[in-house]
This record gives C-alpha cells, sequence and structure tokens, in this order.
C-alpha cells in the first residue's frame, strides 16, 4: 500500500517533473515514509475503478478524433476494460509483469490464437503508449512485450474457375452484379453495403466508397460489371436509393450479414469451400501483384493505411516464383 501511495503522488507530479526529478521524489518519499505504516482506506476500490473508467473515456475520446470508427472504438474499449477486470489495479500501478501474466491467463482460459493475443498486445500498447504521452504514467508497462510470433499462413483465394462458376449460377440479376462488384473492385463488403445509385459512375465506370475511418477513395470496375450493374437497376421498381436492396418488398438496404448468408448459401450450392465477401477482396490483390501492379498502388486501391498490410493480402502464385527465378537467376 505504501509503494502505492508513493505511485500516485509520484504520477500526480509527472506534469510537472523531468525523469530525473520523478525518480528522485519517489527516492525521497520512499525515504520519509520507511517508519509509517499506511493502510488502505474504505472505498478505495470505487474510487480505482472509477479513476480507470475515466482514462479509459479520455483515451477514447482522442481515438474518436483522430477519426477512428464506433466499431474500433468498442472493441478497444472493451479489450482494455476487460484487461483492467483481469488485472484489478489502478492503471498507473500496472506494471510489465502484470500484463504478461495477463495475457497468459487470457490466452490459456480462453484457448485464443496468437493472433488474437497479438492484437490484444497491440491494443494495450497504444493505451499506455498514449498514457505515456499525456503524463499520466512515466513509462508504458508495454514496451518490453514483443510482438506474438505468428505462423505465416497462405489464405485461399478464388480461381478463375471458381469465380466463372458463381457467375453462371446466380439466380438473380442482384447477385450477379454485387458479385462482378466486389470481384472487380476489390472493396470491403461495409463498403458495398453503404453505395447508393447516384455513387455509380457508369461513364468512368468508378465509384467512391467510404472506407475505415470515414475516408474516401475511388475504386474502378470492369465492363462486365458496368453491364451487370446497369441491368440490374434497370429491372429494380423501387425508390430505394441503396445500390442493393432486398430482394422483396419493401426493398430495404442489404445489410453486411444478407451479402455474407446470400453468398455461403451460394458456396453451399455448388460445393464450394469458404465463399464470403473478403475473399473477392484477397483474390484481387492476389492477382494485381501477380500481373505485375506495383504494390504502392494496390495499397491506394485497397485503402490500406500501411503497405504491410498489403503486402498480407496479396500471395504470389508459386508457378510465377519459379519463372521469375528461371528468368533472373537461373
Amino acid at each position: 500500500m505504501k509503494d502505492e501511495l508513493i505511485d500516485d503522488v509520484v504520477r500526480e507530479m509527472l506534469p510537472h517533473l523531468d525523469n530525473s526529478q520523478a525518480k528522485q521524489l519517489k527516492k525521497v518519499l520512499k525515504h520519509h515514509l520507511e517508519c509509517y505504516d499506511v493502510q488502505k482506506g474504505r472505498g478505495d476500490a470505487e474510487r480505482m475503478a472509477e479513476d480507470n473508467r475515466g482514462v479509459v473515456h479520455a483515451f477514447i475520446s482522442a481515438k474518436r478524433i483522430e477519426g477512428c470508427s464506433e466499431k474500433t472504438l468498442d472493441y478497444y474499449r472493451r479489450t482494455i476494460e476487460v484487461m483492467l477486470d483481469g488485472v484489478g489495479k489502478g492503471i498507473s500501478r500496472i506494471q510489465t509483469e502484470d500484463l504478461r501474466s495477463y495475457l497468459t491467463r487470457y490466452q490459456a482460459d480462453r484457448k485464443s490464437s496468437r493472433v488474437t493475443i497479438d492484437n490484444i498486445r497491440r491494443i494495450l500498447s497504444s493505451f499506455f503508449a498514449w498514457l505515456e504521452d499525456e503524463d499520466f504514467i512515466l513509462k508504458s508497462p508495454v514496451r518490453r512485450i514483443h510482438k506474438v510470433k505468428t505462423a505465416s499462413t497462405i489464405k485461399e483465394t478464388y480461381t478463375d474457375e471458381a469465380l466463372e462458376t458463381m457467375r453462371d449460377n446466380c439466380e438473380t440479376l442482384r447477385d450477379l452484379a454485387l458479385i462482378d462488384l466486389l470481384a472487380s473492385t476489390g472493396m470491403r463488403v461495409g463498403e458495398l453495403v453503404l453505395l447508393n445509385r447516384e455513387d455509380i459512375n457508369f461513364e468512368e465506370r468508378e465509384c467512391v466508397v467510404f472506407g475505415k475511418g470515414s475516408k474516401e477513395r475511388m475504386v474502378y470496375f470492369d465492363a462486365r460489371t458496368k453491364i451487370h450493374l446497369q441491368n440490374y437497376l434497370e429491372e429494380r421498381e423501387d425508390g430505394n436509393h441503396a445500390l442493393f436492396v432486398s430482394l422483396k418488398a419493401p426493398y430495404e438496404r442489404l445489410k453486411i450479414g444478407g451479402v455474407e448468408s446470400r453468398l455461403r448459401e451460394l458456396g453451399r450450392r455448388l460445393e464450394l469451400p469458404r465463399v464470403h465477401p473478403h475473399k473477392f477482396r484477397r483474390t484481387l490483390a492476389t492477382v494485381a501483384i501477380d500481373k505485375g501492379m506495383p504494390v504502392e498502388q494496390l495499397q491506394r486501391l485497397l485503402g490500406h493505411q500501411r503497405i504491410d498490410t498489403t503486402l498480407q493480402y496479396a500471395m504470389v502464385k508459386q508457378s510465377n516464383v519459379k519463372l521469375a527465378h528461371r528468368k533472373f537467376l537461373g
């Protein structure tokens, strides 16, 4: 309890001290309180929880100003709050070993993958780095917790045959247009369901989508997609502005779950493995890299902030690696 009191005093003085002064203050407090017995008062647990909530709220507000989506903010909030409940300490008293123990227990109790644990580590790193920048704490306890090594797996893409099979077996013009738009643009399913009719520029075969963080970007589609989209829109008799709507009245805007379930149903009917919207995006990235598109342009097309993310999507075909080896090294 004595150490906790000292840490609290030092933390409150951080905005007024540099690192060496803060260390000296801590040393002086330890010396002068050595002969005193410090006990925790009633209601400290409630105050600690309230203080923690206040700091988390401030962090989430800062991230909201930076442009994070509400979905991302909710994920950040839940991850941090679960950690605080698991550690059971005030934020300023959390140490590296507390977080290492928490991540170890979390993985064991929930049988979580390494990818999940590293995602939690990244969020906690962002949180504590912000606390350090804002002088809530002297040093982030996540600094010494390194990136969790994960297995490198080659994620599946659609073959040309699978794409043609899906096109040939679509029962509605809507589904055909939907598949073509996903396949030719590589847009996210969340971006697709937000599109309105007026967002489509048929003359230039392009449209503006709103990506993560409400960022706009231009995407492009091919001639086949243009024709199938026009055929779909011409047959519609509803007045909804949404580009894709349900097949039955009242013809409401299609949602992400509706797109996912429709594609799963198509995949089961055609006995195609793991048919889902994101696989179209990965397929486009792989084909683009395979055909020689500069990765910087692909990054812009997919709307990625970091080029590392783009490279994770794009898997170069092994056959082309072999040809390249013979061309340049053989």
